[in-house]
Parts: C-alpha cells; sequence; structure tokens
C-alpha cells in the first residue's frame, strides 16, 4: 500500500510539472489557429516562423547574448574559483566569496533594477552590450559555484610533480588542472547559456529597444494572446534548453566516469 502511495504522488508530482510543457508542445502542433481548439495535426507553425522577421531577430539575438556572456561567465567564474580554492586565506577573500555568490540569493528583480540605475548613473546606454552585462553578472556566481567543486576535488598532487619537471605555475595548472575540471568546464557553459536563453527579468531592465530578446518577444505578445506560433517557438526553446541540460549531464557523467 505504501508503495502504491508512493507512486501515485510521484505521478501526481510529476503530472503537475511536466503536464503544461506537453500541453503547450501538443499546441504547437494544432492545425487551428484558434489554441483553445485542436484542429488536427499541422506544422505549418513551424513553417510559419520562417517568416516571422521579429522572432527571427529576437531569437538570433537571444542566442548570441547566450554564447557570449557564457563563455564570459565560465571564464570569468573560472578565476573566481582559482582565487578562492588556490589563493588561501587573503584578507578579503569573505568579502569576495559574498560579492560572487549574491546574484545566487538576490531577487532577480532587484538585481535588474540595480543594474538599470548603474547603466543610467553611469550614462551607458542600454543595448546588446548591456544585456550581455547583465546576463554575465546573473550566471558568473553558478559558473564560479560549478567550478569551485571540481578544483577542490583536484589532486594538487599532480601539479606540484608538473612543478617538479620544471613546469611553471600556469603551466601546470593549464596542462594538469584544466583536463581534469574540463567537464566542469562544459557543464558551467551550458549552465550560463540556459539560464541566459530564458532569463526575462534581468534582460527587460538591461537590454533596449535595439536588442529584445525572444523571452522578451514572446512575453509581449502572449499578454495581446496566444497565438500557434508562439507555443512553435517556446517548444523550440524547450528543446533548446532541454538540449543544453541533457549534454551537461552528459559531460559530467562522462568525467565522473574517467575520474573512476
Amino acid at each position: 500500500m505504501s508503495n502504491i502511495f508512493r507512486i501515485a504522488v510521484l505521478t501526481a508530482g510529476f503530472v503537475f510539472l511536466y503536464a503544461p510543457i506537453a500541453i503547450l508542445a501538443a499546441m504547437s502542433f494544432n492545425a487551428s489557429r484558434l489554441v483553445s481548439v485542436w484542429g488536427g495535426f499541422s506544422t505549418k507553425w513551424y513553417a510559419a516562423l520562417l517568416e516571422n522577421e521579429p522572432l527571427i531577430e529576437s531569437t538570433k539575438i537571444s542566442l548570441a547574448a547566450a554564447v557570449l556572456s557564457a563563455a564570459i561567465a565560465t571564464f570569468l567564474g573560472l578565476l573566481a574559483a582559482v582565487a578562492l580554492a588556490r589563493f588561501g586565506a587573503f584578507r578579503s577573500r569573505m568579502l569576495f566569496f559574498g560579492a560572487v555568490h549574491a546574484p545566487l540569493v538576490l531577487p532577480e528583480v532587484v538585481l535588474g533594477l540595480a543594474l538599470l540605475s548603474c547603466f543610467v548613473a553611469l550614462g551607458i546606454g542600454r543595448g546588446f552590450a548591456t544585456l550581455v552585462i547583465g546576463h554575465v553578472t546573473l550566471t558568473m556566481c553558478f559558473t564560479t559555484v560549478a567550478l569551485l567543486s571540481a578544483l577542490r576535488s583536484c589532486d594538487l598532487a599532480l601539479e606540484e610533480a608538473a612543478m617538479d619537471l620544471g613546469a611553471t605555475p600556469l603551466q601546470a595548472f593549464a596542462l594538469v588542472a584544466l583536463p581534469q575540471i574540463a567537464p566542469a568546464l562544459m557543464s558551467a557553459f551550458l549552465l550560463a547559456f540556459t539560464l541566459s536563453l530564458d532569463d526575462l527579468v534581468i534582460a527587460s531592465f538591461a537590454t533596449g529597444p535595439g536588442a529584445t530578446t525572444l523571452p522578451m518577444r514572446i512575453f509581449s505578445q502572449v499578454r495581446l494572446g496566444v497565438s500557434p506560433q508562439i507555443n512553435a517557438i517556446s517548444t523550440l526553446l524547450l528543446g533548446t534548453v532541454a538540449l543544453a541540460l541533457g549534454g551537461s549531464a552528459l559531460v559530467m557523467q562522462a568525467g565522473k566516469r574517467r575520474g573512476l
């Protein structure tokens, strides 16, 4: 009886979480223009996306911002992780640790408003560059956490052996430590990419009229009514995020197997 109850609760939980996503994906193949009426199976709304210039442009902006911000956030996260893992208890370590991890606990609205105030105070016009800055600020803390954990699990004896054989500390880190944390680097990049791609709040504060992201475009159009094309582009966005997260999980699993 207890097993049946557990299975029922687990099933109800999965249905509650994923049923709306499944319905969204199913309705993207609805032949009817009315999203509340099933008119048969059709892929015409995916073909219609190719003629929707605003959505295509917003998709390009979102992908470009996600790739660029993820790369920068991964690099900065690596530097922060190295400082926290290898530099010992330096004087401002706790302040630095808190500053790096602050976006993890700050509400996105507060972080977005802070970024907006900073841009206005500095006289920086909002656009693609400020969008990337905002997403780097949001995602760097996540990459730092992932890479810090990976660095702490590295075997320092291997780097010391490399330095005993004549390598500089930088060469030992690049040739010994980086290959060990390569799966974590890829995972951190994919995580930052995913967070940037589906962000709405930070982008609403950090970007300007010339750099409307895909989530912002979808949100603005949904307020006027849900169209089948919105269902289609949302399904594609969900698929992209799922592939990124799945790739991250596979990379991390492969790294663990090599570690064994």
